[in-house]
């Protein structure tokens, strides 16, 4: 487990720094009513927003309904989600809505998720927090005016360090003056940063690189991963993606299969990803996460100049996305032999002729003669018609 999870606080009074910020949101919870405005998180990465939130809800007894920009995007997202347990909140229990990076969702994407989710804040019948990096966004004034804002900062060294060596000890582990004073310097008040990469230093891992970059986080790191000038700057990248690995292997699985990489090349890497996937959970199953070190050496073979693959994310599993992608192409195969047949387009074979096919195949009234190739696919298809 990472140590970022691992230690995460479980009070307000295990947290480090940022005591004001935290009297504030206890505060704020302690005294909420229904028509309270809501609250607003603002700081860097890693100095515990969501952290708080968490806590917050736990002490008061609130189930948190937890979302991220990418749920909050559009507005039929925010209705389909937030508009129910607005309306019932006698029916969900005690809800406390909190959204995670809530200046992310003023992109090319936002389909009027801003403007919903303002008008929810000004009604808002369940307590909700909101959580930012940045609130110097032009786009945030609504959000801003809407909720009561609370500042985080970045945690000073001299806490970092206190809390760094507490935490190695607990561990059983250590690292030399030099290495605690540079990790919580490169750290920029980041305790997620701070943690995990101490936890990779003491495993052993520390990766000679020729260029050095600030903790990225995934889109940031995934991008500046392929189009990296040399396998050294993609080390080098892939080192500073402070992130819990299956996150890491699952980004860059999707951004792997939604790019334009010619069909070898994909294979190649698709093996490339099977691999770490495989050493990961061998680090799961065992408990040996000293072996977390190999996980970037691994990765690294995606690494190929001129790549086209960018940044793309779904919030699903990897291991489901890859049973989706692999049955959609057979189902795509599948519609194209029958519209041969049937003198139909591809489209028309799967929004008409296909259910039909099935359930005629299903109660033996069909024999379809597609080949090995389409039987279990078929199979599967037609045991999930009722």
């Amino acid at each position: 487990m990472m140590w970022s999870e691992k230690h995460r606080p479980r009070s307000a009074g295990d947290m480090v720094g940022n005591e004001e910020a935290r009297a504030a949101v206890v505060g704020w919870l302690e005294k909420w009513r229904k028509g309270t405005q809501p609250v607003l998180l603002v700081g860097p990465p890693g100095t515990g927003k969501t952290t708080m939130a968490r806590i917050a809800a736990r002490q008061f007894g609130y189930d948190m309904v937890g979302l991220n920009a990418s749920d909050v995007r559009s507005k039929s997202r925010i209705n389909d989600v937030l508009s129910p347990v607005m309306g019932n909140a006698s029916v969900a229990g005690s809800p406390l809505i909190f959204v995670d990076e809530v200046d992310g969702i003023h992109g090319r994407s936002d389909y009027g998720g801003a403007d919903a989710l303002i008008r929810i804040l000004k009604e808002a019948t369940v307590p909700i927090i909101l959580a930012a990096n940045s609130d110097a966004s032009a786009k945030m004034k609504g959000i801003k005016k809407a909720a009561k804002t609370v500042r985080f900062r970045p945690l000073p060294p001299r806490l970092l360090r206190v809390y760094l060596q507490d935490v190695l000890r607990r561990e059983g582990a250590s690292l030399g003056p030099g290495t605690v004073i540079k990790t919580v310097s490169e750290s920029r008040g980041d305790i997620r940063s701070v943690l995990n990469s101490a936890q990779a230093l003491a495993s052993g891992f520390d990766p000679p690189t020729e260029k050095s970059f600030e903790a990225l986080d995934v889109e940031d790191g995934v991008n500046a991963f392929f189009k990296a000038r040399s396998a050294a700057e993609a080390r080098a990248v892939l080192y500073s993606m402070r992130i819990d690995p299956r996150e890491k292997i699952g980004a860059f699985y999707s951004s792997v299969i939604t790019s334009t990489v010619p069909g070898g090349e994909m294979r190649r890497m698709l093996g490339v990803l099977s691999d770490a996937d495989m050493l990961y959970g061998r680090i799961v199953r065992t408990q040996n996460w000293r072996l977390l070190r190999y996980l970037d050496s691994v990765l690294l073979d995606l690494h190929a100049p001129g790549s086209p693959v960018r940044y793309a994310q779904y919030n699903l599993s990897w291991q489901l996305l890859n049973r989706i992608r692999w049955d959609g192409a057979k189902m795509r195969a599948l519609c194209g032999l029958l519209g041969g047949m049937l003198h139909a387009s591809r489209s028309s074979v799967a929004a008409v002729y296909l259910p039909l096919i099935l359930l005629c195949a299903k109660s033996k009234k069909l024999d379809l003669d597609v080949g090995e190739e389409f039987g279990d696919l078929l199979q599967k298809e037609m045991g999930m018609i009722r």
